[in-house]
């Protein structure tokens, strides 16, 4: 990848794989990364679909990409502190969640009551602007933040997304209601609502 990268062709990275690994270099100094995990047979097609401009996508990580081995504890620990995106403290290469697409989008009017009762039903709703020029497919996810997290409660998690399909310059309005029970916390043995921060991305 090196000797291609120095003769200054256009390049783009096209990953098989079955978990997470390191392309801290890759990440540097390749300007497309495609991450195709294990795309079966007609993997080939859909790969060429996506390069070519045929196919917009708007995949999403189902895991996070660490920069160091470091970063995470060691396999024989199995404690969940410091693990996945969940427990992770640290700033990894790609978070869980992560994903390009050819279009660009943006978010507005975002519309969230300040506070709510432990017992009630929290609801959400953003406008999603595709300001590209191509159509496609935004992923809206909606994680709770729990600054009191630790290797027993999650530091974030989660709790809602939507795929939508939105034209250019077509602005849709994407809503979400989430449930008490959905920000349960353990404490003391038992679990209870915990405050926290609602965030949507």
């Amino acid at each position: 990848m090196q000797k291609i990268k120095a003769l200054g062709k256009p390049m783009v990275l096209v990953m098989l794989n079955g978990s997470a690994v390191a392309i801290n270099w890759e990440n540097d100094n390749i300007p497309a990364i495609v991450e195709a995990w294990y795309p079966g047979q007609a993997g080939g097609t859909a790969i060429a679909d996506v390069l070519f401009g045929d196919y917009n996508p708007s995949g999403r990580l189902p895991l996070t990409f660490y920069k160091d081995i470091k970063d995470i504890p060691a396999f024989n620990d199995y404690s969940m502190k410091g693990k996945t995106y969940r427990y992770f403290n640290g700033t990894p290469l790609y978070d869980f969640g992560f994903g390009l697409s050819y279009a660009s989008f943006e978010y507005s009017n975002l519309v969230l009551k300040e506070e709510n009762n432990a017992n009630e039903e929290i609801k959400i709703t953003v406008d999603v602007t595709n300001t590209g020029k191509i159509a496609g497919d935004e992923v809206v996810q909606v994680y709770f933040t729990n600054p009191k997290g630790d290797e027993r409660n999650t530091i974030r998690t989660l709790i809602g997304f939507d795929r939508v399909f939105i034209k250019p310059a077509e602005t849709k309005k994407v809503s979400f209601t989430i449930h008490p029970k959905q920000l349960a916390q353990f404490k003391n043995n038992v679990f209870e609502l915990a405050a926290g921060d609602i965030i949507s991305q």
